[in-house]
């Protein structure tokens, strides 16, 4: 059963350029590190998928497995974990989250 879990995880991270797995959605996020992320994205203006983990117990394990990551939100970018609320509002203030997004950025 995880290991169809963990399919269904790749899967998703795969299918997508940008994917944050996060608490509740981007309009209505149900914890302050996956609202401070989903806030951070929103201002790059970039299109991503946002997994809700609080739909499904078995993802919410899941996810943190996938990535030996205990922690959510999760980004990934092209199929690689980038980080949680930490890490991405450090590469925010940094510029280093800018260079990574800039390319998936929707033309005006």
């Amino acid at each position: 059963f995880m290991e169809d879990v963990q399919k269904q995880i790749d899967t998703l991270v795969h299918e997508h350029d940008i994917v944050l797995f996060m608490k509740g959605t981007p309009q209505f996020p149900q914890c302050g590190f996956s609202q401070r992320v989903a806030q951070i994205l929103g201002a790059y203006g970039i299109h991503y998928a946002a997994v809700n983990v609080l739909l499904d117990p078995a993802v919410r394990e899941g996810i943190k497995a996938y990535a030996n990551w205990p922690t959510i939100p999760q980004l990934y970018v092209k199929g690689d974990f980038v980080g949680g609320c930490d890490i991405i509002s450090e590469m925010h203030e940094s510029g280093e989250l800018h260079e990574l997004l800039d390319p998936f950025r929707q033309a005006e």
